[in-house]
Formats: structure tokens, C-alpha cells, sequence
């Protein structure tokens, strides 16, 4: 879905294998993360697109594959933040996955995600991004630090500021 959009852009520099590499290897990562911040998956593909976009047009050469990584992450959260700032963050989510599992237990699971999902919409950009990042995406603290550009205490404590939103907001229950 992105690649084709990708290539038909106009860019200044050659297309190469690795750019493509990159492409498959990353788009998982960063339409999931986008769509953990900004709660909607139209959004999450703009974000997406505008990612590799940006790598694209740029040709960005890095050291290894860390910071590639890093650079993904920052820009997807920073286009993230931006985006967020314009919109207001509707909880969507997909289609319930098919599977040996019984209707019953699908709709409890998929309204399980859509109060997770408001929950999480409902927290501040910055602490939802720490969140999301540390806690789902499992980045180290650290990682996260260098992709919000920020101090690593910073990171944890809008990580336990957010978490104890969610306990408040979901009704206390451990996440």
C-alpha cells in the first residue's frame, strides 16, 4: 500500500533495494505505533507515508540499523504530536481478527480494546507517546528518551504519570 504511493513520488535521489527493505521491514512498526497514539488508522497512514516519504526523499544514510530505528521512531512520533494537535483522536478500531475463539469472547475483547483505546486517547500527546512507546512498543527507556528527544527521567515520568491515568480511568485494576 505505501510502497506503491512511494514510488510513484517524485524524489531527487535514485530508488534503491535497501529503501524498499527498509519499507517492508518498518511499515508494521510504524502504522502500529502511529495508530497507538493517535487512535485512528486514516491518520496512522498519513503518518506512515509521510515517514518514508521524508527517508525517501532525503536518501538518509545511517551508521546501522539502531539508528534507523531511532530516526523512525522520533519522526513518527513527531508527525504524531503534530498531527494530534490539529486533530482530535477518534478510538477506531479493526475488524476483529478471525479465529478459534467464540463470538462472545471477540465482542468482550474488542470492547476490552475500545476503552483501552479511549483511555489512551484521552491522555496528554507527550504521555501517551511515552506510553506507547515504552510499554507496548517495549523500547528501553532510553530509546524513547532519544526518540522524544527528551531526558530518560523525563520518559518515566510521563510513563508512571500515564499509567496512573489509566488505572483512574479504566477503574483502577492493574494494566
Amino acid at each position: 500500500m505505501l510502497e506503491a504511493a512511494l514510488m510513484t513520488a517524485e524524489v531527487s535521489i535514485e530508488r534503491s533495494d535497501s529503501f524498499g527493505q527498509v519499507l517492508r521491514e518498518r511499515e508494521a512498526q510504524v502504522m502500529r505505533t502511529a495508530f497507538r497514539i493517535l487512535g485512528n488508522w486514516a491518520d496512522a497512514e498519513d503518518v506512515a507515508q509521510e515517514v518514508f516519504l521524508r527517508l525517501h526523499r532525503y536518501g538518509l544514510r545511517f551508521a546501522n540499523d539502531a539508528a534507523l530505528g531511532a530516526w523512525i521512531y522520533r519522526v513518527t512520533v513527531n508527525l504524531c504530536i503534530d498531527r494530534s494537535r490539529t486533530a482530535k483522536p477518534a478510538a477506531e478500531m479493526p475488524d476483529a481478527a478471525s479465529g478459534e475463539i467464540s463470538a462472545e469472547a471477540a465482542l468482550i475483547r474488542d470492547q476490552q480494546k475500545e476503552r483501552l483505546m479511549s483511555a489512551l486517547a484521552s491522555l496528554p500527546v507527550r504521555e501517551r507517546t511515552a506510553l506507547v512507546l515504552r510499554e507496548i512498543e517495549q523500547l528501553s527507556t532510553a530509546e524513547v528518551a532519544a526518540a522524544l528527544g527528551t531526558t530518560e527521567g523525563t520518559v518515566r515520568s510521563q510513563v508512571m504519570k500515564a499509567m496512573a491515568k489509566l488505572r483512574r480511568i479504566l477503574g483502577g485494576g492493574k494494566l
